[in-house]
């Protein structure tokens, strides 16, 4: 079992935080973005940055070639469709992806979205650890929460209409 602090505070126990938030044991702040049969979308449960997406699959796999014909193209379908409604709904211009294998966790991408306030930690990719860590101690007041909702209810609004 791991202890993790997800972004409103609360800590909680698991062996694997996508397979409980895949299944339904934990419902992220602002519930289920959008899902599918193969993958499961919601906003990232440790850092409050809006429109700050996971998209996890609900097999426990850790790798691209893990994935079946069916999921590959869900992926890739779903990811597209997330990233549209990122940039129509939220105005969200750039986006950084993640994805790694040699975590505990099972297969997700992180759909990082870029801010201007960003860019004084940086403009590449080293510089999103530290905004990551900086929007969890710093702009997780409840005002930036409420802001991350409403960015989350709109996505939800555009991806499941």
């Amino acid at each position: 079992m791991r202890t993790l602090t997800l972004s409103n505070g609360k800590t909680i126990e698991v062996e694997c935080l996508s397979c409980a938030l895949t299944s339904g044991e934990i419902e992220p702040d602002g519930g289920v973005v959008y899902e599918t049969e193969h993958f499961h979308a919601h906003q990232d449960v440790a850092y409050p940055i809006r429109g700050l997406i996971i998209l996890a699959s609900k097999r426990h796999i850790k790798s691209f070639d893990e994935l079946t014909e069916a999921e590959q193209q869900d992926y890739i379908q779903v990811l597209t469709k997330i990233r549209r409604a990122q940039r129509q709904v939220l105005g969200i211009e750039y986006v950084y992806y993640f994805y790694n294998e040699d975590t505990t966790h099972h297969f997700h991408t992180w759909m990082v979205p870029r801010y201007e306030w960003m860019y004084d930690f940086g403009h590449s990719v080293e510089s999103v650890r530290p905004v990551l860590l900086h929007a969890r101690r710093e702009r997780n007041g409840k005002e930036d929460i409420q802001d991350v909702m409403k960015a989350l209810h709109a996505l939800k609004n555009e991806l499941n209409s």
